[in-house]
């Protein structure tokens, strides 16, 4: 079952300001965005914590700035939500007054509706009881429309587009994989022709691979088509996309079942992942590396940083 979540937070995490564009035009207009944005996990985590209504998830809070000069703040408040949920309207009231009574600063509540349902478009919540009335309105993207007109999504230059695509197409083709492997492999070499950076592609390569998952022996069959694209467009970020090496690498360690085959199977990925190859005392830090769960820690960095660099320091920690 591919999970809609997880890679919908990263994708939220590395594309806020485009996910506002994208989907809000009006809120990151408001937006002083020379300013720097804050995520804002913790206070997230509190909020769940003491909500009691309904599923306990939320996706993202960031505290941004406003282009008036202000130095109030805004918490935008957004919800992924990819299955339908009776209570999910009562739900975002319940975050939004908490988060505005613990901080006392307006609040703007989002949602995204990832769902199968067309009619489902739950923007409000309120009752009236007795002379008192409560109402509460928020904007919501429903996925499903953006499909309608998908040469037009498909052309759309922001990072978001692309990652749409892959998430109604994920949905439609769950009882057809062949037809979601053909999509997958449309998606990813049709980043290249988007004019996004060589950083974008990267994560765009791997939260699209993330949500569009496979069989698999398809998932092989797709990192070899994108390794001789990358081959043939001369593209090395393409071809440290596949995770075939390093797949056939960690086999090739776990099978030996000693120290020198997992720094083998590492040392494959880091020079397939970055051109330059890997410098002289990294390779001997690895290689005198005896400690089998490091390794194997390091197998997965290697396929998860997005330079050299931070490999590094992500094996320093």
């Amino acid at each position: 079952m591919s999970d809609f979540d997880s890679p919908w937070k990263e994708a939220l995490e590395q594309f806020f300001p485009a996910f506002l564009q994208f989907f809000f035009p009006r809120v990151h207009a408001a937006i002083d965005w020379s300013r720097e944005y804050e995520a804002l996990d913790k206070e997230l985590q509190q909020i769940v914590r003491e909500a009691a209504v309904g599923r306990r998830y939320v996706d993202k809070l960031f505290k941004v700035w406003l282009k008036d000069g202000a130095e109030a703040w805004v918490l935008i408040h957004v919800e992924i939500q990819s299955q339908r949920d009776d209570e999910f309207a009562e739900r975002m009231y319940g975050y939004h007054s908490r988060l505005y009574d613990r901080h006392r600063r307006p609040v703007v509540s989002l949602a995204v509706l990832g769902d199968e349902h067309p009619a489902w478009r739950p923007n409000h919540f309120g009752y009236s009881l007795g002379g008192c009335t409560l109402g509460f309105e928020f904007p919501v993207a429903k996925l499903l429309d953006y499909g309608a007109d998908l040469v037009a999504l498909e052309a759309n230059p922001s990072p978001f587009a692309p990652f749409v695509v892959a998430h109604l197409k994920t949905m439609e083709t769950r009882q057809d994989m062949e037809a979601r492997k053909g999509w997958k492999i449309r998606l990813l070499k049709g980043l290249f022709e988007r004019g996004f950076t060589g950083d974008e592609i990267r994560q765009l390569l791997r939260l699209i691979d993330w949500i569009m998952d496979l069989p698999e022996e398809m998932e092989e069959q797709v990192q070899e088509e994108m390794v001789r694209f990358g081959e043939e467009k001369n593209m090395p970020y393409v071809t440290s996309f596949e995770r075939l090496g390093f797949k056939r690498g960690k086999a090739e360690g776990e099978a030996k079942g000693k120290a020198e085959g997992k720094a083998d199977a590492l040392l494959h990925v880091l020079g397939r992942r970055f051109a330059h190859g890997v410098p002289a005392d990294l390779e001997a830090l690895i290689r005198a590396t005896t400690d089998l769960e490091r390794l194997d820690r390091w197998l997965d960095q290697s396929i998860e940083a997005g330079s050299l660099d931070e490999f590094q320091r992500l094996a320093q920690r």
